[in-house]
């Protein structure tokens, strides 16, 4: 009944990992797994167009064996012969179906990104700028949504979108990491809202 990435999983304790689209064709239901704000991992609901494809992250590209050029992506996939412009960092769009990659995300500026690890794991924001330092870790300097800035390391940040629009579609929140505050303040709000809605039915 449960399909993970387009295959069919029998195995209760299949482990999924992020970016991942489970199919639940009984019900006709499709997940995308995501990150919340504070690291959990999210089940997304999403149409079943955009359940065609799953977002990976490239993290190399060197030549094997008899001159075979490939891509190894985080979710442990070896794709052979990949367009040269694919490059390490950059998220690609591949067809659960096929296997075959449909688009490039390039890792730019202004592109909109997704942390995958670290202390902002979660947050979705715009990367402004990269910071290199050879022989430790290169800083991506970012801002989200509501204006607030914030930096990781490269190697926790995989690129969603391009400077105008996110290929998947995102959860509640936007990803905007709320303080203690602001999230008592909405669920307070929630809740009056339903105390609302209760009393218009009386």
């Amino acid at each position: 009944m449960i399909r993970v990435d387009g295959k069919v999983r029998r195995d209760p304790r299949f482990p999924l990992g992020m970016m991942d689209v489970v199919t639940i064709e009984k019900t006709n239901e499709n997940f995308r797994i995501l990150l919340d704000c504070k690291g959990r991992f999210l089940p997304h609901r999403i149409e079943q167009k955009e359940a065609a494809f799953k977002l990976c992250k490239v993290l190399q590209k060197r030549i094997g064996k008899a001159k075979v050029p490939h891509i190894v992506t985080h979710d442990g996939r070896t794709i052979r012969f990949p367009h040269p412009d694919v490059q390490i960092n950059d998220s690609i769009k591949l067809n659960l179906e096929t296997g075959e990659i449909m688009g490039i995300v390039k890792f730019q500026n202004n592109a909109i990104v997704l942390l995958t690890g670290g202390n902002n794991i979660g947050r979705i924001g715009v990367l402004q700028s990269l910071e290199k330092h050879p022989g430790s870790f290169e800083i991506a300097h970012i801002r989200d949504a509501s204006g607030n800035a914030f930096s990781t390391r490269l190697g926790n940040v995989m690129v969603i979108g391009d400077s105008k629009s996110s290929v998947i579609s995102l959860p509640k929140g936007d990803g905007i990491r709320l303080t203690l505050m602001e999230e008592r303040a909405a669920r307070l709000g929630a809740e009056d809202e339903e105390e609302d809605d209760e009393e218009d039915q009386d």
